[in-house]
């Protein structure tokens, strides 16, 4: 993939990610986030807002990464930056120990975006929700629904509507991810010129990580808005929009704290052992060799090296005088 990757902290994460994602470019943009779990699943639902207007293009709901953690941007209607362009979702996929965001982006052709199953005409492979024309674009209604008042332009292609199978993994590679690589033909797409996300898009994607009912932390992975008929924005919110709190923010980096504690669990073994140093039974042994030294070998005091009975405390005495150093250097290493 001729993508920039950048590896980005947790703790700007949600805001390279909101001002980045805007930036105007030519090829995919890649931003590693360093995180240790997975986006969500993909929420399920069944209703799809009917395309308003002539040429309008469905954008795919996704999880993106904000100031509170994973957020779902809902599916929305958009308009194209110029005829011929279709819209490629992001999508999240797994390198090197990172779940990095891969930008959506415009282009003649529909590229690779994970196989993630979308659906609304993104099933992983391809694209089915139309295609354009000389007259403008043309709504495949088996996929899309369309407002028929002002919106005239459509065909059935029905051969092309999902399995019965529907894989709501959100993530390509990795633990449990998609595993899929782009064929020749999407690589292909990679190479053309991009259009970034437009500016009903961005403002779209921010309203969303503003507000923390679309929060995962907040709807345990099933937001309550999943769709919207159009782009969120300043004057057009959910009615039980709420601010993003603090707290939501704190809860965020408690996944990253509780991390820390490992090295803490592993000091309590190490005090542990202690009691068995202060339990000298070792030292009793050798006090014993006074009651040793009584006997008539005492007078042999030169000749210590020949008498093996006497040689035993002294070997007792031996290992305890190192083995009690030894053992309080050795035993908190060796945890």
């Amino acid at each position: 993939m001729r993508g920039l990757k950048l590896l980005i902290p947790v703790a700007v994460a949600a805001f390279v990610f909101l001002f980045t994602l805007p930036a105007p470019s030519s090829a995919q943009v890649t931003i590693g986030i360093n995180l240790g779990v997975p986006p969500p699943a993909l929420p399920m639902y069944s209703y799809q807002p009917p395309a308003p207007y002539p040429n309008y293009m469905w954008t795919p709901g996704y999880w993106a990464w904000g100031p509170a953690g994973y957020y779902w941007v809902p599916g929305t209607w958009v308009q194209p930056p110029q005829t011929g362009l279709y819209w490629t979702p992001g999508y999240w996929g797994y390198n090197n120990g990172y779940y990095g965001w891969n930008t959506g982006y415009w282009a003649p052709q529909v590229g690779f975006y994970g196989g993630i199953d979308y659906g609304a005409g993104y099933p992983g492979t391809g694209f089915y929700g139309g295609q354009w024309t000389p007259g403008g674009f043309s709504y495949n209604t088996a996929v899309w629904p369309v407002n028929t008042t002002v919106i005239h332009n459509t065909y059935v292609n029905r051969t092309v509507i999902n399995r019965t199978v529907i894989n709501r993994t959100s993530y390509n590679g990795g633990r449990g991810g998609v595993v899929m690589r782009p064929d020749a033909e999407q690589l292909r797409v990679q190479q053309m010129r991009h259009v970034s996300a437009t500016t009903e898009q961005t403002e779209h994607a921010r309203e969303a990580a503003a507000d923390r009912n679309q929060y995962a932390s907040v709807n345990h992975g099933s937001p309550k808005t999943v769709v919207a008929p159009k782009p969120f924005s300043a004057k057009n919110r959910p009615a039980d929009f709420k601010p993003v709190t603090q707290a939501d923010r704190d809860a965020a980096k408690k996944p990253a704290a509780a991390s820390k504690p490992a090295p803490a669990m592993k000091s309590e073994p190490a005090t542990k052992p202690a009691p068995k140093t202060e339990s000298k039974p070792a030292a009793k042994p050798a006090s014993k060799p006074p009651s040793n030294s009584h006997p008539p070998a005492n007078s042999h005091p030169p000749a210590n090296s020949h008498p093996p009975a006497n040689s035993h405390p002294p070997a007792n005495a031996k290992p305890e005088s190192k083995a009690t150093p030894a053992d309080k250097d050795k035993k908190p290493p060796s945890l």
